[in-house]
């Protein structure tokens, strides 16, 4: 039975006169992956990322978060004191919908009644709305 190619089957590869062979490096780069959709994969990792849903306080958390605000408020009155306490609070997400909850010991400057703000030593802010835990030091 005669095949389809049997006259060329056993030819040798033609090599060109014009173009010289093409190093293996550079042939095997050419097979190399091909990311057709550029940041696909970051975006799938942001969507897999998990974040929590901020806990809202009931009244008696609330009850006991507000007088340890206001021991906190008579502690740092003083204009230049500034108290050590174990906060956790609720930092949202600057991506996505939710955020996480931190644990950190901190040194508050100042309770702001007024904007609902703790004040810390550098000068950054927490709103006391975002705090689940206030444990004075």
């Amino acid at each position: 039975m005669a095949g389809k190619y049997d006259d060329i089957i056993h030819l040798e590869r033609p090599v060109s006169r014009r173009h010289p062979p093409m190093p293996m490096e550079e042939r095997a780069a050419q097979f190399s992956p091909f990311a057709a959709l550029t940041g696909y994969e970051g975006v799938i990792r942001e969507a897999a990322r998990l974040t929590a849903r901020q806990i809202e306080l009931d009244e008696d958390a609330l009850q006991l978060l507000n007088e340890d605000l206001k021991r906190l408020a008579e502690l740092t009155e003083p204009a230049g004191a500034s108290a050590a306490v174990e906060l956790t609070w609720f930092e949202p997400d600057a991506l996505k919908l939710g955020g996480e909850y931190r644990t950190q010991t901190l040194s508050v400057r100042r309770v702001d009644p007024v904007y609902r703000l703790l004040e810390l030593e550098d000068r950054s802010v927490i709103p006391i709305d975002a705090i689940l835990n206030l444990r004075l030091l």
